[in-house]
């Protein structure tokens, strides 16, 4: 069996704390080198980010089995740029995409390319969150996991081989990108639903395969994860118009539930008091339940996980719906571009 020509690329700006330990993971791959290339891409980093994939470069060419790698530049700093750059340069049969804050297992790109070879045209796994590494962490990466702040996508979560709507780091055949064209520079942080909805459209089936499985750290304060959240859901609404298919009704809970808080409340100011209790003895209830399972599943902090998760949950449904309810309102603007 051929197996494909493999090009990774990694987008980044700002990175240098965490691309170094990426490198190393791709040092460490058992694919073969002269099977593989790989695009560096810098965003107009102000870090040691451009010198760090520059000394990488040099690196590879010097081992015994060199590793093409090449350094560029994305001026326009935002990641649908940056991967458009990706598939303007790429040489190989397939373009496989990872994030700089992601940690691959040493056969990541070899099981990818084994799933690729069985006859699929888009493969990807499981995005796993790193274990935290002390106490103060363990909310943060439960939070981070949990289905009940964001976590439900397919591939954040284990699962028998099938077909799904979304995959993070996907390993995608060129005649792929070669039908449905490139990624929308209008959409800074919704590029993937809309370039996934287009694969399907197109007829291609995005492939989970259980034994891909790479990781990712979870934003390591709090603050991060409300502004990754707010930002989320706030391109959700400006995105709507752009691409309204590549939405699922997962993507709009939080604003659905910012709206009824707001609607309880009014009727509540009126004398209308049982809607509020309603709604917020049911939240109460999942709340607890998603916080008692996230502090049993994490592997130190529990006890930190009890008191912190309830009222971080509440604050990301209400970054996340609140951002989406503001983006809605201008998303004609951004259809526009």
């Amino acid at each position: 069996m051929q197996m494909p020509v493999v090009s990774l690329s990694v987008v980044a700006y700002n990175a240098q704390a965490h691309l170094g330990a990426l490198l190393g993971d791709i040092r460490a791959q058992t694919y073969p080198f002269d099977r593989m290339e790989l695009l560096l891409i810098d965003s107009g980093s102000i870090d040691g980010t451009r010198a760090m994939m520059e000394a990488f470069c040099t690196e590879a060419a010097g081992w015994v089995t060199p590793l093409a790698v090449r350094v560029l530049d994305n001026p326009g700093r935002i990641l649908a740029r940056g991967w458009n750059i990706a598939l303007d340069a790429y040489t190989g049969d397939a373009l496989l995409r990872v994030d700089a804050h992601a940690s691959i297992p040493p056969g990541f790109i070899e099981t990818n390319a084994r799933a690729l070879a069985q006859g699929h045209d888009i493969v990807g796994g499981q995005v796993a969150s790193l274990s935290p590494r002390f106490a103060q962490e363990a909310p943060l990466v439960a939070l981070d996991a949990s289905r009940f702040a964001g976590g439900i996508a397919a591939f954040r979560n284990a699962g028998i081989a099938r077909e799904v709507d979304a995959l993070a780091y996907p390993l995608v055949r060129r005649q792929v990108y070669e039908r449905v064209g490139r990624y929308d520079e209008r959409l800074v942080r919704t590029e993937d639903n809309d370039m996934a909805w287009r694969m399907r459209k197109a007829g291609f089936r995005l492939w989970y395969a259980p034994e891909i499985t790479s990781y990712h750290r979870a934003r390591g304060t709090l603050r991060g994860q409300l502004g990754q959240k707010w930002q989320n859901g706030r391109w959700v609404g400006l995105s709507l118009l752009v691409q309204p298919r590549g939405f699922s009704a997962r993507h709009f809970a939080p604003m659905a539930f910012v709206l009824a808080l707001l609607c309880a409340g009014g009727l509540f100011a009126a004398g209308w008091r049982l809607p509020l209790i309603a709604l917020g003895a049911a939240y109460a209830l999942a709340d607890a339940a998603f916080t008692i399972k996230a502090a049993r599943a994490s592997p130190i902090g529990k006890i930190r996980c009890l008191w912190s998760l309830p009222w971080m949950f509440l604050l990301v449904h209400l970054c996340y719906g609140t951002g989406t309810l503001i983006g809605l309102p201008v998303a004609f603007r951004i259809a526009k571009r």
